[in-house]
C-alpha cells in the first residue's frame, strides 16, 4: 500500500485491433510519442508503453499493437486473453474494414466468455473525408449495437486520439469497480424515529 502523499499506479493492457492499413500504429505511436507515422509498415507486433495520469489516477499502460494480417491470427487470439481494454478501428475509407471488425469482436467476447469488455470502436482517417466510405452513423450503429464507446478519429491531425484512450482506461476502471465494489463493513446507515 503507497504511503501517504503517494499514488498508486494501476497496471492496464490494451490492445488495438483492426485490419492491415486502417491506421493502429499510427493512433499508437500518436497517443504514445506525439508524433504520425507517414509511411506504411505492416506491423507484426509492437508494444508501447506510456504513463498517463486519467482522472488524478496514474496508469501504466501497455498498449499491444497487433498486426491486422490474418497470418498473425494465433498470436491475436493469445492478446485477446489477456487484453483488458480493446480499440478496435476500421478506416473511414474503406468499407471492408468495418466489417472486419465484426469477427475481432466476436473472438474477443469468446475468448473473454462475457459481453462486458471495455471497448472503442474507432473510425480512423477522419482527415480523409473526401474518400469516405463508411458513414459516421455506420460506425456509431455498430458500436451502439456492441455496447461500445465510438470515436472517429484521426492519428495524421491527432483529432480524438488521447480521448479514445483515455476513455478507454475509464471504462476498464468502472468494469473492474462494477466487479468489485468497495467493501460497506464499516458503513453504518442510521435512521432517527
Amino acid at each position: 500500500m503507497p504511503g501517504k502523499g503517494v499514488p498508486s499506479v494501476r497496471d492496464y493492457k490494451l490492445c488495438i485491433m483492426g485490419d492491415g492499413s486502417v491506421g493502429k500504429s499510427c493512433l499508437t505511436v500518436q497517443y504514445t510519442h506525439g508524433r504520425f507515422l507517414d509511411y506504411y509498415d505492416p506491423t507484426i507486433e509492437d508494444t508501447y508503453r506510456k504513463q498517463v495520469d486519467v482522472d488524478d489516477v496514474l496508469y501504466n499502460l501497455e498498449i499491444l499493437d497487433t498486426a491486422g494480417q490474418e497470418q498473425f491470427a494465433a498470436m491475436r487470439d493469445m492478446y485477446m486473453r489477456h487484453g483488458m481494454g480493446f480499440v478496435l478501428v476500421y478506416s473511414i475509407t474503406e468499407k471492408s474494414s468495418i466489417q472486419g471488425l465484426i469477427g475481432l469482436r466476436n473472438n474477443i467476447v469468446k475468448f473473454k466468455d462475457t459481453e462486458d469488455i471495455p471497448m472503442v470502436i474507432v473510425g480512423n482517417k477522419s482527415d480523409l473525408e473526401d474518400r469516405r466510405a463508411v458513414s459516421k452513423e455506420e460506425g456509431q450503429i455498430q458500436a451502439r449495437e456492441w455496447k461500445a464507446e465510438f470515436f472517429e478519429a484521426s492519428a495524421k491531425e491527432k483529432i480524438n486520439v488521447n480521448e479514445i484512450f483515455t476513455r478507454l482506461i475509464q471504462l476498464i476502471r468502472e468494469k473492474q469497480d462494477r466487479n468489485n465494489p468497495p467493501s460497506n463493513k464499516n458503513e453504518c446507515i442510521c435512521s432517527i424515529l
